[in-house]
């Protein structure tokens, strides 16, 4: 399932992609001896591939910015993710985190209604809150804003004042959109994403649709339709999905299309080097700029920390305060011995070249020609600066070697978070 950046003709991706790893290395020839020959080659190649990665750690390159689908916003390829502010993080916390963000260049952090996760009435709207204390220091037209309206659900009801489903229709969305706005101390969103459809749809973990769990739900036509009055009242811009599937990113492009409704901009799925299948199976020809068009976030890119390797080692102090300890059964698609097997291999990986568990996660997905942004979260101010270093410290793209033996790994255990 190797994409190219020659197949995805979008100027967010470098163009300078020569590689700067010689494999011409194995056609040398000595006098000596076969063995001895491959050992020196061997000797040879792994200098030179030290050398050069280490150089380019050496090495900042800046932020990137890419247009977003079918919109006039330019996002930096880093988008904060806000999810644990409120829960793991206090508001001096998160304004220390989107502050330290937004002086490196990103200009574009996500939020939802319903944030923090995980979901508690009693917490419901605290990421909001301290969303929009920061932003009364900030010049409102250097961020951008994005949030998300829960899909259905009879779970999180006390998002509304009087509801006993939650659904994406014109009600819903009205007073979704005017809570959001009143708690972001602002007068416009500039990205309003449904987080989960209104109908069913496997999601978070799971991979194979059920047909009995089939439902009725808001048709696309309405919830367009209830979009619109919140754009043409000027307090929404643009509106995009999240955790959806190729049928129905192209129902709303079609209905959107045929009855000259807002077209959604962008969507939102979990993507890492243990979550691939389910985007590059489809949806990455559906979004494709000659197709649809549709702008990718990536959500999750450490696959909720796995990927940094800490949950190896359940008694390690890093794993005690991570989120998997912390809430007992949340993500627990990632807490498996199959993804740890994975997860060891992709380290092993990593270390070969020079790079850290971080590192090689954030810059695979970087590298993925069809990604707009990556989503990545931070519980604090050293942590987001990690992660931002490692985007911005790695070798541009990553060498041809490395993204091979990736897809090796990736052939054996395809994605084994699978629920």
């Amino acid at each position: 399932m190797a994409v190219t950046a020659s197949s995805w003709s979008c100027s967010a991706v470098p163009s300078n992609t020569t590689n700067t790893i010689s494999r011409s290395f194995s056609s040398r020839r000595f006098t000596s001896s076969r063995n001895s020959t491959r050992n020196f080659d061997l000797f040879m190649q792994k200098k030179k591939l030290n050398a050069t990665v280490n150089s380019k750690l050496a090495q900042k390159t800046q932020l990137q910015y890419r247009k977003l689908g079918d919109s006039d916003l330019n996002v930096s390829e880093i988008t904060v993710g806000t999810m644990t502010y409120g829960e793991q993080n206090t508001e001096k916390e998160a304004h220390e985190i989107l502050s330290y963000a937004f002086d490196q260049g990103v200009n574009i952090l996500d939020t939802a209604e319903i944030y923090p996760s995980p979901l508690n009435k009693e917490t419901q709207g605290l990421t909001d809150l301290y969303i929009g204390s920061w932003l009364k220091s900030q010049p409102r037209d250097k961020v951008i804003l994005a949030t998300k309206v829960c899909g259905s659900s009879e779970r999180a009801t006390y998002a509304r004042d009087n509801s006993k489903v939650l659904r994406v229709d014109a009600a819903n969305v009205k007073e979704s959109v005017e809570k959001s706005l009143k708690r972001l101390n602002t007068d416009y969103i500039d990205l309003l994403q449904i987080h989960w459809p209104d109908r069913y749809v496997p999601m978070f973990g799971e991979f194979f649709y059920d047909p009995s769990r089939w439902r009725p739900s808001v048709s696309f036509v309405e919830q367009l339709r209830a979009f619109k009055e919140v754009i043409d009242e000027g307090k929404v811009r643009y509106i995009g999905v999240a955790n959806e599937t190729s049928y129905g990113v192209m129902e709303f492009v079609h209905a959107a299309k045929d009855q000259g409704l807002p077209k959604i901009v962008s969507i939102q799925s979990s993507y890492s080097l243990l979550v691939r299948c389910k985007f590059e199976i489809d949806l990455v020809e559906v979004c494709h700029p000659n197709n649809c068009n549709i702008g990718f976030f990536a959500y999750s890119p450490l696959a909720g920390g796995s990927l940094t390797g800490k949950y190896l080692d359940h008694d390690s102090e890093a794993a005690k305060n991570g989120r998997l300890n912390l809430f007992p059964g949340y993500m627990k698609r990632y807490d498996t011995s199959v993804t740890r097997e994975a997860t060891v291999k992709y380290i092993e990986v990593g270390k070969k070249y020079g790079l850290t568990p971080v590192e090689l996660a954030l810059a695979f997905v970087r590298d993925r020609p069809f990604v707009t942004s990556s989503i990545i979260g931070a519980t604090s101010a050293d942590q987001i600066k990690q992660d931002i270093d490692a985007v911005l410290s790695v070798e541009r793209p990553l060498p041809s070697e490395l993204m091979d033996e990736i897809e090796i790994i990736f052939k054996d255990y395809k994605d084994p978070s699978i629920l």
